[in-house]
């Protein structure tokens, strides 16, 4: 189905808009958005009905849905002031003004099959069942040939960095510069090589300055999913490029992620295979409340059936029996423990070189035993396997907060950040650097990220719990009380006296300091 509003064409089948007859480059969520906002044209739709339908029902941040309301806008060519478009109406929502015509897109000629004729390559290798990536050589847009070696070291460092995700098939490094020098049309690149995501980009040089442009796109569509800019000196023109690579590789490889769990749902068979499974569980894992947590175990146990042998599926799965108990939603402590610690053994033991499984089983596991240095040595070793994988960086500094190494840990969760700044779970991200601040002795910076995550994700109970300690421990006591009565709804059974069945922290003087404030703010012995 397309739909067609002023300059635009929105294609629903091709996930893809274009104004003007040029693509517009939006992001998933993005394109989403605009979707249901066009779809639903008649009426004005609420700040909730928007969550339900795009976001899966989880709470985000206002600003979160501001800035998407806001790049729907840029891409068809409105703005806030104007509000042509795309209306706001305060308090009530948001509508679709604009006059709207639909019609079927045109039929694709049938494929005649290979012809006399055909090259044997030109309908290239079927795609692997895993998700595929070719990187391309960089444009130098800069006329230096100097900068075209630099460039080429860049993308060669890009290709190396993502082949260290196991869950993703990456194309050797000499397929991938037999385009050097030609013009290419990325639709034709994925059908030769038998990808579905594509990595271009350009080199410029401006004085003593280098900036690297790069964009991800979905091969088959056309559609851009990712673009980013990288700037830096040529005083050290290997260290940059080192900056550079690891800097792409560590945004793309969520991105692809994101892709790829959206292409699932899109997929109208439900669990066709392991894999679908897998994406539909890390979904609702992301989202992080109770519902999505309960489904997400559910695709997970369902993953194992169809491969035992899926590291990550057993790794995740143990992972959704700690956030249930983190969150004190256990139904049956003693059964859910001994459940989780069971997978997460099996996860560990299947993947010993799989950095994924390393990290959700091990982060699992020294939640399930208590044995922090043994989770820290799994988590690290995550990190050697693949640098730039963001949940092994801030799981490892969830794990030195509770082992009493703040310092460490923040450096952990900065890297995180770093690696993957619009994560869907960095709600966690700075719900840890919240305790590792507090534990620290920096009360108010722990409150101050407790509250931005408590933004995205209220009923997380360690988060929560925290905003009661933090507010009361700067005397804010009638906040702190009301903060604390959430934490009785979360979970009523929580007590002073038991917080370290909950959270394993092991020094004496963080558990004093954060009981201290829970106990000013309320909860009892």
């Amino acid at each position: 189905m397309q739909f067609a509003f002023e300059d635009c064409v929105l294609d629903i089948g091709r996930r893809e808009l274009t104004r003007q007859a040029e693509t517009v480059s939006i992001g998933p969520q993005v394109f989403d958005l605009l979707v249901y906002l066009v779809q639903n044209a008649e009426r004005v739709v609420s700040k909730d009905d928007v969550l339900e339908a795009v976001w899966g029902g989880r709470v985000i941040s206002e600003s979160t849905l501001t800035s998407h309301i806001n790049a729907v806008r840029k891409a068809i060519g409105d703005s806030g002031g104007e509000q042509r478009l795309v209306r706001t109406f305060p308090r009530k929502g948001f509508r679709f003004i604009a006059h709207v015509s639909t019609a079927e897109p045109p039929e694709r000629e049938p494929d005649r099959g290979l012809q006399a004729g055909d090259l044997p390559s030109s309908r290239g290798p079927s795609l692997p069942e895993k998700p595929s990536i070719a990187v391309l050589p960089f444009q130098n847009l800069s006329g230096d040939i100097e900068q075209e070696y630099f460039a080429d070291g860049v993308v060669e460092d890009i290709i190396s960095a993502l082949s260290r995700a196991r869950w993703l098939f990456v194309i050797a490094r000499n397929s991938s510069f037999a385009y050097q020098g030609r013009r290419v049309d990325v639709k034709e690149v994925g059908r030769e090589l038998g990808v579905r995501y594509i990595l271009e980009g350009s080199v410029r040089k401006a004085q003593d300055r280098v900036r690297i442009t790069g964009q991800l796109i979905e091969a088959g569509t056309g559609a851009h999913l990712w673009s980013e800019r990288f700037e830096g000196t040529l005083d050290d023109i290997f260290e940059l490029q080192d900056q550079i690579a690891t800097s792409v590789a560590g945004a793309i490889a969520p991105q692809v992620e994101l892709a790829e769990i959206e292409r699932a749902k899109r997929n109208p068979t439900r669990c066709a295979t392991a894999y679908d499974c897998y994406l539909r569980g890390l979904a609702h894992l992301h989202r992080g409340t109770r519902t999505s947590m309960d489904e997400a175990l559910t695709l997970f146990q369902k993953t194992i059936e169809i491969d035992r042998e899926s590291a990550s599926a057993h790794a995740m799965a143990a992972w959704c029996y700690f956030w249930r108990k983190v969150n004190g939603w256990t139904i049956n402590r003693d059964k859910e423990m001994t459940e989780g610690l069971r997978l997460a053994q099996r996860a560990i033991e299947l993947g010993r070189d799989d950095a994924v499984a390393l990290t959700r089983g091990g982060h699992a596991l020294a939640h399930f035993t208590g044995d922090l240095d043994s989770g820290i040595a799994l988590l690290d070793r995550a990190v050697f396997l693949n640098p730039n994988l963001a949940s092994a960086w801030f799981l490892g500094g969830f794990l030195r907060t509770w082992h009493g190494e703040s310092e460490s840990a923040i450096a952990h969760f900065e890297r995180a950040m770093r690696l993957s700044p619009v994560d869907p779970e960095r709600y966690r991200m700075q719900a840890g650097i919240a305790m590792a601040h507090l534990f620290a002795g920096r009360i108010e910076t722990a409150s101050q990220w407790a509250e931005r995550s408590y933004g995205n994700l209220p009923s997380f109970l360690m988060v929560v719990a925290l905003i009661a300690a933090t507010r009361a421990l700067c005397g804010r006591q009638e906040d702190a009380r009301r903060a604390v009565e959430e934490v009785r709804i979360l979970d009523p059974d929580l007590r002073i006296s038991n917080i370290t069945n909950w959270l394993p922290i092991s020094r004496p003087e963080h558990l004093s300091i954060f009981a201290d404030g829970l106990r000013k703010a309320g909860l009892a012995e």
